[in-house]
């Protein structure tokens, strides 16, 4: 993943090569579980170039960014 200067997904890594992100539809965040073992992300409804729209986050806690599947 490559992000920009605000910390915004502008490039994703996958399997079938490094694609741009065309539009960020939606941002969203989560804070659950913080009285178990914390769940932070910050979610990104995205359109890659090519139309294909994948739904990404970035875990907070750990600073790693992820494809959600399906």
């Amino acid at each position: 993943m490559t992000t920009d200067t605000a910390g915004l997904p502008q490039r994703v890594q996958r399997e079938d090569g490094d694609l741009p992100v065309e539009e960020i539809r939606e941002l969203w965040r989560i804070d659950d579980e913080w009285w178990r073992s914390p769940i932070i992300r910050c979610y990104a409804d995205v359109v890659l170039s090519g139309g294909r729209r994948v739904i990404l986050y970035q875990d907070l806690v750990t600073g790693d960014w992820w494809i959600q599947q399906p």
